[in-house]
């Protein structure tokens, strides 16, 4: 295990930040995901909801590790 300081960090961004914004782009990805099908350039953009969506995996990933910012 890293940095406990930064290991807390992490906790603290994935229980009062991520989990929300995670949940808020889950619906628009949700929404915007079907009409990939027929507008290909929303494709670009329901990959990057898909990314928000699993920003509660990434914090998760870095508390576990200790990583900081870099």
């Amino acid at each position: 295990m890293g940095n406990i300081v930064f290991s807390i960090i992490w906790l603290v961004i994935l229980i009062f930040v991520s989990f929300f914004v995670a949940g808020f782009a889950a619906s628009f990805y949700i929404f915007f995901l079907p009409f990939t099908v027929c507008i290909e350039p929303l494709t670009g953009l329901t990959d990057f909801l898909l990314q928000v969506v699993q920003f509660p995996r990434y914090c998760a990933q870095a508390m576990m590790d200790g990583r900081g910012f870099n």
